[in-house]
């Protein structure tokens, strides 16, 4: 693979880039268009979970380029959630008052394909180190309001061991700084890098909270189990994010499995999230009224422990707000209309 190519850019930090090998659908190379426009990457572990895959089945739909991708609509935006207007300095984005983001890596272990930073990430991001980081860093810190900090990127559990501990504890000595989240698809597409070294990296005196991005049962093999216990074991709170896919998990049978899944092995389903409005996938998204009646069957069927809230980041950086299903109705003077989970309705007086 020539220094040029496009799967080959990334944090040096990160390790090697690997093309797909024997992919189910063949060599990747018969989309050229799409290869060139957005970051592809395979790890080793997720090549030889995809061999021999079909085209249509929910792994090879999320990792494997699609000429879709080139489609892009009028509405669709490089920066879909609005992070631009709100980093104040590099590597920060501040839209709510009680917490930042920091975009500490610019690279992942692989590319998702419905990724709603695609255009911000691998070869179009930059690291964050150095100066920069140290902004970023003081820029907390001269915050008092922050009491979240959440490592984003690009993958955090990317980056080394050492780099990631270096941040880890300088946040930790911040003292209005009360929690550490990280998000990570590093555990599920790359289990064997969660070793001592780097789950030696998370144990700091500040709470860690770790959101893993799992969208799909199949995802949850036996070396996912094991590193999702090594996490557990450092002591960090595991929690997950979920991206409803059209052709991957738009199906309440297999969200169920997923997140019955996930409480059993200790992880809290935090967001199922409606996909972001990203150049060149529209044909991941489904309809908000699909994604609520996906939620209101589970809501029938499933403990609480295992219901994600549904949200939706509203494009240009006003946030993310739930959009469940509905259960109130018309009020009265006494009275309120509530439908329970099977749709029946019930007054309420208040």
């Amino acid at each position: 693979m020539s220094t040029n190519d496009p799967r080959n850019i990334g944090d040096p930090e990160v390790g090697p880039l690997h093309a797909a090998t024997n992919a189910p659908v063949g060599d990747i190379q018969w989309l050229p268009e799409v290869t060139h426009r957005y970051d592809y990457r395979l790890t080793p572990y997720l090549q030889s979970l995809l061999r021999g895959r079909p085209a249509h089945d929910p792994l090879v739909r999320q990792f494997l380029p699609d000429d879709r991708e080139l489609h892009a609509l009028p509405h669709e935006s490089a920066d879909p959630i609005g992070d631009i207007p709100f980093s104040p300095v590099k590597g920060i984005v501040h839209r709510y008052p009680d917490r930042v983001l920091l975009k500490v890596a610019h690279a992942c272990p692989v590319y998702c394909r419905f990724c709603f930073r695609r255009e911000m990430v691998g070869r179009r991001g930059e690291p964050l180190q150095g100066a920069a980081l140290d902004g970023a860093i003081d820029y907390v810190r001269s915050h008092p309001g922050v009491w979240e900090v959440i490592l984003t990127g690009g993958d955090p559990l990317a980056l080394s061991p050492r780099r990631l501990n270096d941040v880890l504890v300088r946040l930790a000595t911040i003292s209005h700084v009360r929690i550490l989240r990280i998000h990570t698809r590093m555990p599920i597409v790359d289990p064997e890098s969660i070793d001592d070294s780097l789950t030696g990296a998370l144990k700091v005196t500040t709470p860690v909270y770790v959101a893993l991005h799992i969208n799909h049962p199949q995802e949850i093999t036996e070396p996912v189990v094991a590193a999702i216990g090594r996490l557990l074991d450092t002591g960090a709170v595991l929690l997950s994010q979920t991206v409803l896919l059209r052709g991957v998990n738009d199906d309440a049978a297999v969200l169920e499995q997923l997140f019955r899944r996930l409480v059993a092995l200790k992880v809290r389903p935090y967001y199922l999230h409606h996909p972001d409005l990203a150049p060149g996938t529209s044909h991941f998204r489904v309809s908000i009224e699909i994604g609520q009646a996906l939620v209101h069957t589970l809501r029938q069927i499933m403990s609480g422990l295992c219901m994600p809230t549904y949200v939706l980041d509203i494009p240009g950086g006003f946030g993310k707000v739930p959009i469940g299903p509905g259960y109130l109705g018309a009020r009265t003077l006494a009275h309120r209309e509530v439908k329970d989970s099977r749709g029946m309705s019930h007054c309420y007086p208040e």
